[in-house]
C-alpha cells in the first residue's frame, strides 16, 4: 500500500508491506520529476491512498505520476466517524483530510484527551476529548509563513534570522520572537482548556516547524513526526 502525504509545501510518502514501512520519501510539490524518479524503484502497490490539501490542480498531477500503475488513486474522504474518532466539525467535509487522519493516528496513539499539534506551512492545534471525539481546532500561520507575510507585506522588516528574546532590542529578534510567542500561547491555551476538562491529557506534535517550537512549550509533549502518514495506514488497514 502507497500512502501520499500531499501538504501546501510537500509530499510525503510511505510505502507499507505487511504493516512495515519499507520505504519513504518526501519532495516539494514542484518536484514531479524528483518524485517520478523515487516512485520508479516502488514495487506496484496494491492501494494507493492520499491526504490532499493542495487542491484540485495537485490532484491531477498525483493521477499522472501514478498512472503507471493498475490500481486507482483514492483520495481520503472525512467521515462523521472513522477508526474510533468522531467528527464534531459543523460541516464534515470541510475539515481537511490531512487533519482528520492526523487525528485517527493521535487517538490510536493516546487513547485519551490530546491535544494535537502540526507544525507546518499552516500550525494546527486539534483536540480530541477521552473517548475519541474531535471537539475543535485552532488554525494559525505556521512559522515560516508568519516571518513571510511580515517580509512581503511591511516595507522595512527584512526576513532575517533571529533569537527568541523577551524583550528583544533588533528588528529580527522581535520577528522571530512575536511568531514563537504567538504558536505557543496559542498551544498552551488550548492544552490548558483540554486539561481543565478532562484532567490527564498528552500533546502530540509534529511537523517541519516542531524542531523550533516543541522547545519552548512549557507543557509536557511528545514529538510524533508523519501523523498523516499513519493516519492512512490506519484507515488503509481498517476494514470497516
Amino acid at each position: 500500500m502507497l500512502l501520499l502525504d500531499i501538504g501546501n509545501s510537500r509530499c510525503k510518502w510511505a510505502l507499507v508491506q505487511d504493516g512495515e514501512w519499507v520505504q519513504q520519501g518526501v519532495a516539494g510539490n514542484t518536484e514531479w520529476v524528483s518524485l517520478q524518479l523515487a516512485f520508479a524503484s516502488v514495487p506496484p502497490p496494491s492501494r494507493i491512498l492520499a491526504s490532499n490539501v493542495a487542491g484540485e490542480a495537485m490532484a491531477q498531477c498525483l493521477r499522472s505520476v501514478c498512472a503507471g500503475w493498475k490500481c486507482p488513486l483514492e483520495f481520503l474522504s472525512v467521515r462523521a466517524e472513522q477508526c474510533g474518532v468522531r467528527n464534531g466539525y459543523q460541516q464534515t467535509e470541510r475539515l481537511g483530510s490531512d487533519r482528520w487522519a492526523a487525528l485517527i493516528a493521535a487517538w490510536n496513539i493516546a487513547h485519551g484527551a490530546c491535544l494535537v499539534v502540526n507544525c507546518g506551512t499552516a500550525t494546527t492545534v486539534d483536540a480530541l476529548s477521552d473517548r475519541g471525539e474531535f471537539l475543535g481546532g485552532l488554525i494559525l500561520p505556521g512559522a515560516g509563513l508568519m516571518q513571510q507575510s511580515l517580509a512581503t507585506n511591511t516595507a522595512q522588516l527584512m526576513a532575517e534570522k533571529g533569537v527568541l528574546q523577551d524583550f528583544p532590542l533588533n528588528t529580527a529578534d522581535a520577528i522571530h520572537s512575536g511568531m514563537l510567542r504567538a504558536t505557543v500561547g496559542a498551544i498552551r491555551h488550548q492544552f490548558d482548556l483540554l486539561q481543565a476538562r478532562y484532567g490527564s491529557v498528552r500533546c502530540l506534535i509534529g511537523g517541519g516547524a516542531a524542531d523550533v517550537v516543541q522547545p519552548h512549550l512549557d507543557l509536557p509533549s511528545e514529538r510524533v513526526d508523519n501523523l498523516v502518514l499513519k493516519g492512512l495506514q490506519i484507515i488503509g488497514e481498517n476494514k470497516e
